[in-house]
């Protein structure tokens, strides 16, 4: 299991080089059912996976342009705070189990996992959806209560699943910022690799026991794929993969539905 969850790492860095998103959201199911760790380790290490390997999707699109460092801030610092918030105060203090009807209980590990199957089927839908181009008029704008809003709860919500977020992130920078599209998902990264890296280390790094190890190992299997995928890139079309790895999605959130409330009850 260790071996096909190593490999996975590797097929999550494939995916984000050759689809240039969407493959960290993979990395909460891997080491939940393939490293069979608990739920509150799965979301931590995954903010550092997604984290890292966010980083240098956003710095390659930096070089290319397409990240506008400002924006990133605005939107990265009410996200940071949202994330980091989550993580040191309210994810250790959630109890093992919720609440109970009858002989029913609802446990933290279902509220986590539920709430992470349900949000992946926006984030598929994005992945299968064409994005428009938006012809912008270069004067970037903010709507700053709005954003303020939306960087809370983006980086609460982060918090609670561990992953990026970036199909509630890019709406909101073209929405509320008038930033280009390809501007938009270049920024993205960096928001979402400095709410990750900065949520795990205010939050998780100080409040349980990391296995670096373990953790550097696998970030280092994920960017290996990173570099494979984009040179892949080159050869296959990434549209047509992209829409597959939607679906894809779509049955790894049913599957973690079955996993939770039938199997594993």
């Amino acid at each position: 299991m260790e071996i096909l969850g190593y490999v996975s790492a590797l097929i999550i860095g494939i995916s984000l080089g050759l689809i240039g998103g969407g493959g960290s959201i993979l990395a909460v199911p891997v080491l939940a059912y393939l490293f069979s760790v608990n739920e509150k380790v799965a979301t931590a290490y995954s903010l550092f996976i997604v984290g890292t390997s966010a980083l240098v999707g956003g710095l390659k699109q930096h070089l290319k342009g397409f990240v506008d460092w400002r924006t990133a801030i605005v939107f990265g610092i009410p996200a940071i705070i949202g994330v980091s918030l989550v993580r040191y105060y309210v994810v250790p203090a959630l109890p093992d189990v919720l609440f109970t009807i009858g002989n029913f209980e609802f446990t933290r590990r279902m509220g986590m996992f539920g709430l992470f199957a349900i949000l992946m089927f926006p984030a598929a839908l994005s992945m299968l959806k064409e994005r428009k181009e938006k012809i912008s008029s270069g004067e970037v704008s903010y709507n700053y209560p709005l954003i303020l809003i939306e960087g809370l709860v983006v980086g609460a919500i982060t918090g609670m699943i561990g992953a990026g977020g970036g199909f509630l992130i890019i709406p909101a920078l073209v929405l509320l910022a008038n930033v280009e599209m390809k501007v938009a998902v270049g920024t993205s990264l960096i928001i979402i690799a400095f709410k990750s890296l900065l949520g795990f280390l205010l939050g998780d790094a100080l409040t349980m026991e990391i296995d670096w190890e373990f953790l550097t190992i696998f970030t280092a299997i994920s960017l290996v794929g990173i570099f494979i995928g984009s040179y892949l890139g080159n050869f296959v079309d990434g549209k047509k993969l992209k829409k597959g790895f939607g679906y894809f999605i779509f049955v790894m959130a049913i599957f973690i539905f079955y996993m939770e409330f039938f199997v594993n009850q």
